[in-house]
């Protein structure tokens, strides 16, 4: 079994929010000097779903991230974790979910044969959730999220328990498909000594778009705000000469305004 999974620097979501800054222009979270980024949550459940079928299944899995060089961190990271190989695709780190669907989608071209992908449901920087459907529609892919759980490997299709809205349903889908990866799946492992110095050897390629035969990136989602909600406050004080009149008087008041 060949396993992709989609891995994503973001900043620590544990940062604490006053030394977080906004830049306005680029409508994205400048995370501070000093705080290194980490890998997306729901990536590291993905990952050691993916880990934990390499070990009972003898799987191959490679590791993909699309962004700067910092995402070579998390590479090195899924490789001290147990992935088997990992790809880096040189872009801008703040692409749109469009934009990162068709990358990844590039990327996982060129890797070759695969049976299964598996992402996180979603990026704690923008919670979009967006990506992983876009790559299974570029893909031609059915694609399931979120995860809660691989219920079972049947010959040519998994099992799996998806969340919903007011519990959870068993789905049977045939591969190769798109997996989104939810907390409750697993707990993420840490990196053991061996692992650690077995990805700091490893060879990680780095492609860019033009290897991979794609245009210069073309933000295609803008989220722009279409009114500002405004609310006014007003206060009356209601006067008499006792709470009996007082009383009478809001009364009076309230069905002037219409409110009883």
């Amino acid at each position: 079994m060949n396993i992709v999974v989609t891995v994503k620097q973001v900043p620590d979501p544990n940062t604490p929010a006053n030394l977080l800054a906004i830049d306005a222009a680029a409508r994205r979270v400048v995370p501070p000097a000093g705080i290194p980024p980490v890998m997306n949550g729901y990536d590291a459940n993905a990952l050691e779903e993916a880990v934990r079928l390499k070990e009972q299944r003898g799987a191959k899995v490679i590791a993909v991230s699309v962004g700067d060089d910092g995402a070579r961190d998390a590479l090195r990271r899924s490789i001290a974790l147990g992935a088997s190989e990992a790809v880096h695709v040189e872009d801008a780190a703040d692409l749109d979910s469009s934009s990162t669907a068709e990358v990844l989608a590039a990327a996982i071209g060129n890797i070759g044969p695969f049976d299964l992908i598996l992402c996180g449901r979603q990026a704690s920087d923008t919670d979009g959730g967006q990506a992983l459907f876009g790559l299974a529609e570029l893909l031609g892919l059915p694609a399931v999220s979120p995860i809660k759980k691989i219920v079972g490997i049947e010959d040519g299709a998994l099992v799996v328990e998806r969340i919903t809205e007011d519990g959870t349903q068993q789905v049977r889908v045939e591969l190769p498909a798109l997996l989104g990866v939810s907390s409750e799946v697993n707990q993420p492992r840490y990196p053991a000594m061996k692992g650690v110095l077995i990805a700091k050897r490893a060879q990680i390629p780095t492609w860019t778009r033009a290897d991979l035969g794609l245009a210069a990136a073309e933000r295609r989602v803008e989220v722009r705000r279409l009114y500002v909600e405004t609310r006014e406050a007003r206060t009356e004080l209601i006067a008499g000469d006792s709470p009996a009149a007082i009383g009478t008087h809001l009364a009076d008041r309230l069905r002037e305004t219409g409110i009883i």
